[in-house]
């Protein structure tokens, strides 16, 4: 009985103890109000600086105003695979059916769809099926590989729901977006994300330069041909690629401006070819880098290394050594925000280009040109448009010169200088026609029919 209570009177008094200590660092460490001899400087936080109300994160208007006219495409082409050795050489073999699938925004209520080229190059065959499960067969009106954008048609008997365009030099950096299309085969799947970037260029060292709009929205394979809207509802773009080391979405995505889309579709339907304008420099965009390489102050803008002959820059009187800062007053910090603005523009139209000429600032009215050349980029030539006079010369009636190689395997075959007649035994008058023949084929090899500066008739097959 001692030691029960023995124990019990200590238990008691280790909790007194306890509750003594406890009481005195509560009370030590309490805040303290009134004059402080090192008062804390407290930064304050502004709870109502964001009105929540005003943010637009309901997407369910354009959800509703899009899914219905975002189409999934099924891309059927035929591809002859050889079975035995003298098939691989010479060409042949069964036909076999490749399926491939993607995404289309309908543009219009009589069903023009507007969609990647790369979704439907090669195919023999086009089905398009609506979010209503409807089944069309599909016309192509056209394409252009160079923005990577095709137009097609079906007809549906009936007015469609449709996708306006909106106007994509004016989206902003942080603005919410939607991605409306077919991932995986998961028809009307819409995600959303924000614009992570403007006039991105994926090929910043090819003879195509690109200018994209980036952005977070998720998007995967079978989302090619798909629409990016704002919170309207409204087209601001085409998803076209990711980057990605798994071939699957990580954060990157991006899409064909609406403004280019717009205007090479409305090319496509009127001319039957993109009308592309050309300024007439050659440059490059600037960076603390070049600016130094260049003994220049300016690490922004797209300073111009040279002057085409017979262009509206040189006309316009731009010069080597300016650095061009906005056209049209839009700003233009690299060479992908030039490239964005003008493809949407025509040979003809006239822009006001803004550059700084050794520290003054200049404003010159530049009418724009037809683009005279092309790159064959299978072979890294680059090829001119030859006037009448020059044809006469040299005892010709069509063909193509060949002003530029960038492939060191072809300096010694006596290209440079020669007029290409015929691309595969077909007969090639203009760069479009040059264009038209590799683009439109799936071809194992290029054979090029030319005369070269002595005159002599010559043809090379590059496989």
């Amino acid at each position: 009985m001692k030691r029960f209570f023995s124990t019990l009177f200590i238990s008691g008094c280790t909790a007194l103890i306890s509750l003594y200590v406890y009481d005195q660092y509560q009370e030590k460490n309490q805040p303290v109000y009134g004059p402080m001899t090192n008062p804390i400087h407290v930064v304050p936080t502004n709870f109502n600086a964001i009105n929540p109300e005003t943010l637009e994160t309901d997407f369910t208007g354009a959800a509703e105003k899009t899914v219905n006219a975002v189409v999934h495409v099924k891309n059927t082409s035929l591809s002859r695979q050889p079975s035995n050795m003298m098939e691989l050489f010479f060409g042949g073999g069964t036909p076999r059916a490749m399926i491939g699938t993607g995404s289309g925004v309908i543009i219009s209520p009589d069903g023009y769809i507007i969609s990647n080229n790369h979704v439907i190059e090669r195919a023999s065959n086009l089905e398009v099926t609506l979010n209503d499960n409807r089944t069309f067969t599909a016309e192509i009106i056209g394409t252009d590989p160079k923005t990577d954008i095709a137009l097609l048609k079906i007809d549906a008997k009936e007015a469609l729901p449709y996708v306006p365009f909106a106007d994509s030099d004016a989206v902003k950096i942080g603005q919410w977006v939607l991605a409306v299309g077919n991932p995986f085969n998961l028809t009307s799947t819409v995600t959303a994300g924000i614009i992570s970037a403007k006039a991105r260029d994926l090929n910043e060292f090819d003879n195509n330069p690109q200018s994209f709009i980036q952005t977070d929205a998720a998007v995967n394979r079978g989302n090619s041909g798909g629409a990016l809207v704002n919170t309207n509802g409204e087209l601001v773009g085409i998803n076209t690629a990711i980057t990605s080391e798994t071939g699957s979405y990580v954060g990157y995505s991006f899409a064909v401006p609406s403004n280019t889309a717009r205007k090479v579709i409305e090319d496509l339907l009127e001319f039957g070819d993109v009308q592309r304008g050309f300024l007439g420099i050659q440059g490059n965009g600037l960076d603390a880098r070049r600016a130094q390489m260049l003994g220049i102050d300016d690490t922004q803008g797209v300073y111009v290394a040279g002057i085409e002959a017979d262009s509206g820059a040189e006309a316009a009187g731009l010069k080597p050594g300016d650095i061009i800062k906005n056209v049209d007053g839009v700003s233009i910090y690299k060479f992908s925000d030039l490239t964005g603005y003008l493809n949407a523009k025509r040979p003809d139209d006239v822009v006001s280009v803004t550059l700084n000429r050794n520290g003054e600032e200049l404003n010159k009215k530049v009418v724009l040109r037809k683009i005279e050349s092309y790159t064959i980029s299978e072979l890294g030539l680059r090829v001119k448009n030859l006037t009448t006079e020059q044809l006469n010369q040299r005892n010709l009636e069509f063909g193509v010169l060949v002003t530029k190689i960038d492939n060191q395997e072809l300096d010694n075959l006596s290209l440079e200088g020669a007029v290409i007649t015929q691309i595969n035994d077909q007969n090639v008058e203009d760069i479009d026609q040059a264009r038209s023949i590799v683009e439109s084929q799936s071809m194992r090899a290029l054979k090029l029919t030319f005369y070269d500066k002595k005159g002599e008739k010559n043809a090379i097959v590059f496989r």
